[in-house]
């Protein structure tokens, strides 16, 4: 077992269905963030021109929420150590519905990146105290099925949530796509305050608590690590592969099919990792760094067409599917007793890594080509394989379960 299992839920002799009603409101919220943060995404022209700035610029709209919210994770886990945690997701889901209606209402390119800085507050704050929360919600049999339905919001926002804000940008228009996302936010403040039960802080963190958990916890080290290595890979590679299809031949509308199936994939991925990751941890993020060294070094080989990109990217989305609960879920069984402190580094781990990626790919891309953020991608994913195998199990710290 892991020490997720063998620890008492603080849920133990709550209602389950309202437990469960509480995990969907989390996730809705997760779906809701998601969608916020990676809208800009297909947005990014038709934004450029009505606020007269270059694409390259408009990309800020991007990049700000995730440096934003590696800082975050940590200062917002820690602020509000001694606050209810349903009124901290509240005003966090909160924060980011009336930010994407400034957007929407925004004159300026200034006011959207302000709103954009706060989003990434609030994804940051959001996602450290929602990333373990199924702990306090749910009995502890269903801890990590929970944790995978509350993940899962991260990929079905990529599936569903994104491609929908663009049609929807496309179709009335930018500002229109954003007031959507910020009334979003509202109906998930509203669920969240109805559904959620009162969540009474834990143990009060400090910011010496977070070094602390860190210096002090082997698997907490490896934990992050492992995201570092995984997610640096993945996103230097993925943020490109469109130019990287393209130059394979493969037409601009079989992309938009193959990057959809990629995201079905993912959610696919999520929820066969939640099914295992409670007792097959460690074969869990093995299997995820080997299944995307696999996946790079394939469309970096192959000389691809729509059907082949295809098989490969089911795989690659299968793999990336599976990384936040499973990564997530190491992280809990490896500090069960400093949850918010480990999963707030894990959280600034996870968004310093997307940024990171993608910087370090755009590098690659106009340094060497756009083969070699494969290449580089895969060589990260494959030294995870060398952190796991260096992990040792030596009680519930190791956050290596077999």
């Amino acid at each position: 077992m892991t020490a997720v299992e063998t620890t008492t839920s603080p849920a133990a002799g709550r209602s389950p269905v309202k437990g469960w009603l509480a995990v969907l409101a989390v996730t809705l919220g997760i779906f809701s963030l998601m969608t916020s943060e990676l809208l800009p995404v297909g947005l990014l022209t038709p934004i450029g021109h009505a606020l007269d700035v270059s694409e390259g610029t408009a990309g800020l709209m991007v990049t700000v929420p995730g440096l934003v919210a590696a800082v975050s994770a940590p200062l917002v886990t820690v602020a509000t150590g001694r606050i209810d945690r349903r009124i901290v997701l509240v005003v966090l889901i909160g924060l980011m519905g009336a930010a994407n209606l400034a957007s929407a209402f925004a004159t300026g390119f200034t006011v959207v990146l302000v709103a954009r800085f706060l989003i990434g507050v609030s994804v940051g704050g959001f996602w450290s105290i929602a990333g373990g929360i199924a702990l306090r919600l749910v009995p502890a049999r269903h801890v990590a099925r929970a944790t995978a339905v509350i993940f899962g919001g991260v990929e079905t926002a990529s599936v569903l949530g994104v491609p929908t804000g663009t049609f929807i940008g496309d179709l009335s228009g930018w500002r229109t796509a954003f007031a959507v996302v910020g009334v979003l936010g509202l109906v998930s403040l509203t669920c969240t305050l109805f559904l959620m039960p009162k969540v009474p802080a834990g143990q009060s963190i400090t910011f010496s608590a977070l070094p602390k958990v860190f210096r002090g916890n082997a698997g907490v080290r490896a934990g992050i690590a492992l995201t570092f290595l995984v997610i640096t890979g993945h996103f230097l590679a993925y943020t490109f592969v469109r130019p990287i299809l393209q130059g394979d031949g493969v037409d601009d509308g079989s992309i938009s099919v193959l990057l959809l199936t990629f995201g079905v994939a993912g959610v696919c991925g999520n929820f066969i990792a939640g099914a295992l990751v409670a007792k097959r941890l460690r074969t869990c993020v093995t299997g995820i760094s080997a299944v995307l060294t696999v996946a790079m070094a394939v469309l970096a080989l192959a000389d691809t067409d729509a059907l082949s990109a295809g098989a490969v990217l089911v795989l690659w989305g299968l793999g990336y599917g599976a990384v936040p609960v499973t990564f997530q879920t190491w992280i809990l069984d490896a500090a069960p007793d400093a949850t918010e402190a480990a999963t707030s580094l894990y959280v600034s781990a996870f968004n310093l890594s997307i940024a990171l990626g993608a910087l370090l790919g755009g590098f690659a891309v106009n340094g060497i080509g756009a083969t070699s953020v494969l290449w580089t991608g895969a060589a990260l994913t494959a030294l995870a394989l060398v952190v796991v195998g260096g992990a040792r199990r030596s009680g519930p710290q190791a956050g290596c379960a077999s």
